[in-house]
């Protein structure tokens, strides 16, 4: 059963409105996810949504905790104005956030049946309203850059922030992201070498283990959809979410993988590259058919945060409210 907690922070979305589309148009706004290897400390938690506090024009607008993947994710937003992307709020809440986290979690000690590679999983920037993708891939390099000096994690650049265009899930194929480290399709404890096989952007080239690493990029939207699959028989979903994906020579801009969620349920977990393509109900259709041909049964998926508009409504409202 999921026992995800899905909520959001603050005042309460608005519906999308004449008035919101025509501000949105006049808006620039950075969207940054923050994934963090945690969701049964809540001290931890505390701390790091205090320090998120600390910077009121880049409030977390979403929380989207799992404490079987031991996972928590939170969505913020800011207006990017004329300062430089150093100075922006944006970059200084999740700096914050990063900072409060690595010293209250221990990478070393973390289980779970969701992959990672550090306290901080992944960090992703999205451009919202006017804003460009140039835009927020500064604020992700100025990030890196202060991760990998400030705070001695090496850091990985992708997308927009990253020179060569490297796309995430080859960083993550390189550091060993999709391998099961434990027995029962878990991930335990912190990276098994201090040498990485894949040269940071920013930081030293070893890892300590209480920390691991961070991975930072700046892309368009990205949605994260899951469907559950009620079986054990992991073999078996994995080939479904071989076949689903893009990859696999399934959906176009599709990921996937089978990741365990409890006793009895294995959930095909997706990162939709191009939404407006390929949604939601595209890839529930088609992981229905898949595990149909599998004879197994499958459950109503679900997305990880809320749409891009309920984000902007939201931060929209939370303005409103603070004027």
């Amino acid at each position: 059963m999921c026992i995800s907690v899905h909520s959001c922070v603050g005042c309460e979305p608005i519906f999308a409105s004449r008035s919101n589309k025509e501000m949105l148009r006049k808006l620039m706004l950075a969207c940054g996810k923050v994934y963090i290897s945690e969701s049964r400390n809540r001290a931890a938690l505390e701390a790091i949504e205090k320090a998120a506090k600390l910077f009121p024009e880049a409030p977390i607008i979403n929380k989207f905790e799992d404490e079987i993947y031991n996972r928590v994710g939170y969505t913020l937003v800011s207006k990017l104005g004329s300062n430089p992307p150093s100075l922006s709020p944006l970059k200084g809440a999740i700096f914050a956030m990063v900072e409060a986290a690595l010293e209250t979690i221990d990478f070393g000690a973390h289980s779970g049946t969701h992959p990672r590679l550090g306290v901080v999983d992944h960090i992703c920037l999205h451009p919202l309203g006017d804003a460009s993708l140039e835009h927020v891939a500064g604020t992700a390099t100025s990030l890196a850059s202060s991760f990998g000096s400030n705070l001695q994690v090496p850091t990985f650049l992708y997308g927009a922030a990253s020179k060569e265009g490297k796309s995430l899930d080859s960083i993550r194929r390189d550091l060993g992201y999709f391998r099961p480290n434990s027995s029962g399709n878990q991930w335990v404890g912190g990276l098994k070498t201090d040498v990485l096989p894949l040269k940071p952007d920013e930081g030293p080239a070893v890892a300590v283990e209480a920390k691991g690493v961070i991975v930072i990029g700046a892309t368009r939207w990205i949605d994260n959809y899951n469907v559950p699959v009620f079986s054990n028989d992991i073999v078996a979903v994995r080939r479904i979410a071989k076949r689903l994906s893009g990859r696999g020579g399934g959906l176009t801009s599709v990921q996937s993988m089978a990741l365990v969620h409890g006793d009895g349920v294995i959930e095909v977990a997706c990162n939709l590259l191009e939404p407006n393509k390929i949604s939601g109900s595209h890839v529930q259709l088609e992981v229905e058919k898949l595990a149909q041909e599998e004879k197994l049964e499958v459950g109503k998926g679900y997305y990880t945060d809320i749409s891009q508009q309920k984000i902007i409504d939201s931060y929209i409202k939370r303005s409103q409210c603070v004027d």
